[in-house]
């Protein structure tokens, strides 16, 4: 059995929602959307890491839990804790261009695909983007249209505004809806 730790973080800005995170020995592995149950959570877990033991453990979460609190309360823009990402060659590819975009930056889903020499690859960069198990901690919200339009987004359109707004990031546009205010 290999043992995944989990705990949970609550946060003003998720809303009276909560995240669920998980971490093996290596690193963390797992962030869910505030919008998702613990039933996805533990669903992703089992698929990523077949002989899981899931164990909750706030004492072994910790550090992850307070560089993402202190991400959430605009007192972090660079994460130090270890990851232990798990997706193909091209997801982990992509997953690397992201945590190169600086913190209250953004780059188009063209610009990750130029990135990595996969000009023609957009969707597949929506797709590897959206598949993102540890979002916050790898950027994908920093990812935008071409346009600067805010674009589908696994955590919600409201939550990605939320995250830019926090990160000091103004420079976009949400056709029909006022931004975000704290």
């Amino acid at each position: 059995m290999t043992p995944v730790y989990w705990t949970k973080v609550q946060h003003d800005l998720l809303q009276n929602q909560c995240l669920y995170l998980a971490a093996t020995e290596q690193g963390i592995c797992k962030i869910n959307w505030p919008s998702e149950n613990w039933e996805a959570f533990e669903s992703w877990i089992y698929r990523h890491i077949p002989d899981a033991a899931l164990l909750k453990d706030e004492q072994q979460l910790e550090p992850y839990t307070t560089q993402l609190t202190e991400y959430l309360n605009g007192e972090r823009s660079e994460f130090s804790v270890p990851l232990d990402l798990r997706g193909t060659a091209f997801q982990m590819e992509i997953w690397n261009a992201l945590q190169q975009i600086p913190y209250g930056e953004t780059r188009s889903y063209s610009d990750i695909a130029n990135h990595v020499g996969r000009a023609q690859a957009v969707r597949a960069v929506g797709t590897a983007n959206g598949a993102n198990p540890v979002p916050m901690l790898v950027p994908c919200h920093r990812v935008i249209g071409k346009n600067k339009n805010l674009t589908g987004f696994r955590g919600g359109l409201h939550f990605k505004e939320a995250l830019l707004t926090l990160e000091g990031y103004h420079d976009y546009t949400r056709k029909g809806h006022a931004r975000f205010e704290f």
